[in-house]
């Protein structure tokens, strides 16, 4: 039983709570958010034996991947697509969805192909993949690791004992409950956890805070292939560039019903569905309720004038048919903590070692321009051209000044331009699957994730399949 008393001043901003919420869990490992980072934060913490619980706000995992319907995984394989660098749980979720029909295993894909988009750089080993299995598979592997799922919950407020983490407060069906726990792992994309327990974090890029702008994914269905295959045989040169030749011309016309100068569109795992990532909202804040208000409904907008367009102007999109469109709109940038290492673009160019290298990642540098419809693609001509293989170190996780607290995702500690590549879901698995071992690890060795034994977190994820070293 819940009891409550509010208190209203008229003539104050503020409305004072007072609240009794009842403690409904005692758990080792809380995990918020079941994303890509979520699910393998869950899976691993308790495949290490932790008490674990996994919060999520929708009825379903997967995040980016189920609710913003994004696609494509991006690659999983080393800069030049010799060598597979992200593994674990990732790798096992793949696995067994390919097994049920429902992927294509990365090794199996190849640059410059129609489920990368055409794109070459980059691009190399995506994978494609069914959303609505992907729901039921991690829904699976998460129990079966022995996790606790949470589900149709939205984190609330951290509990905190001054900066010491002690779990939170969720709000569900059964109203305000409090979960208490010895670790938290932030997988809220957003840092939201780390935020509202007054961890540092920043925003967007150095010079003004501005971030990337969002995109309202959707699929279609009745793709005449043959047909868009042809234009791209007749136009090498729009490799990575899908149409432009179409979409620039009409664009400068006013005629084009997106900030973009080509097409985002890739094969799904299912012949003649397609992933259309093309719409783009500019000058909004993810962690703005005005500015999220305002995405979701101008994506929609944007999305039904996309596809009348695609079907006037496209090769092969001319029967195309909606599938779907996203659940939410796909937020590409909002927070990040300032943890007790931050990431940097020199350290993915140099592929910097790090004695606590706890994941590996290898997509480029890719941020979308923040006030128009172009953006940057770190390739050879950059000079910002990353690694074929670069390290993220534990400490990235790290927030500072709270303790018992974990964080991994797109929030991680990066720079705007390190976080442009990192922020992909491979990468968001193996950080999430890193910061739940770690955590499991924290409670197993009675100490602060802060000073946890880094060997032993490395040696569990290598035994759960992780990749940790290529050489």
């Amino acid at each position: 039983m819940v009891s409550s008393q509010a208190v209203v001043d008229s003539e104050q901003s503020v409305v004072r709570l007072e609240q009794e919420v009842p403690v409904v869990a005692r758990v080792d490992v809380l995990v918020v958010g079941g994303g890509p980072a979520g699910i393998a934060a869950a899976v691993g913490s308790a495949r290490c034996g932790a008490a674990t619980v996994l919060v999520e706000q929708y009825g379903f995992l997967g995040g980016n991947a189920t609710a913003g319907l994004v696609g494509p995984f991006m690659t999983s394989f080393s800069g030049d697509g010799e060598t597979q660098v992200i593994a674990g749980v990732f790798d096992e979720l793949v696995r067994r969805m390919e097994a049920q029909g429902g992927a294509v295993h990365p090794s199996r894909v190849r640059a410059g192909s129609a489920e990368s988009g055409y794109y070459v750089y980059g691009h190399d080993h995506v994978t494609p993949f069914d959303p609505e299995l992907l729901k039921v598979v991690a829904a699976d592997m998460v129990q079966e690791a022995g996790a606790h799922l949470y589900l149709h919950t939205r984190f609330i407020e951290p509990l905190l004992n001054g900066k010491r983490m002690q779990g939170a407060v969720v709000h569900n069906k059964s109203g305000l409950q409090a979960l208490l726990a010895q670790v938290v792992v932030d997988c809220s994309a957003d840092a939201d956890v780390a935020y509202r327990a007054g961890a540092p974090t920043t925003k967007g890029r150095a010079q003004d805070g501005r971030m990337q702008p969002m995109t309202m994914f959707f699929q279609v269905s009745g793709v005449y292939e043959v047909a868009v295959e042809a234009y791209v045989a007749q136009h090498p040169e729009e490799k990575g560039a899908l149409f432009y030749g179409i979409v620039e011309p009409a664009r400068k016309r006013g005629e084009f019903p997106a900030p973009r100068d080509h097409v985002g569109v890739y094969r799904s795992a299912k012949k003649g569905t397609w992933w259309v990532n093309t719409s783009r909202l500019l000058g909004l804040d993810g962690t703005d309720v005005r500015d999220l208000t305002r995405a979701e409904v101008e994506g929609r907008k944007q999305v039904l004038a996309l596809l009348r367009f695609f079907r006037e102007h496209l090769p092969g999109f001319q029967e195309a048919t909606l599938v779907r469109i996203a659940t939410q709109v796909g937020v590409r940038e909002t927070r990040r903590i300032v943890g007790e290492y931050v990431l940097t673009i020199d350290d993915l160019v140099s592929g910097r070692h790090f004695d606590d290298v706890i994941a590996l990642s290898s997509y480029p540098v890719d941020i979308h321009a923040v006030d128009g419809a172009g953006g940057f693609f770190g390739g050879a001509q950059s000079g910002l051209q990353t690694a074929s293989v670069y390290e993220i170190p534990y400490r990235a996780l790290l927030p500072r000044e709270v303790e018992q607290l974990l964080v991994a995702g797109r929030c991680v500690s990066a720079t705007h331009e390190a976080a442009g590549a990192v922020r992909v879901m491979p990468p968001c698995f193996a950080m999430g699957h890193a910061a739940g071992v770690a955590a499991a690890t924290s409670v197993a060795e009675a100490t602060s994730p802060r000073q946890v034994p880094v060997r032993k977190v490395q040696q569990t994820l290598q035994k759960q399949g992780a990749i940790l070293s290529v050489s």
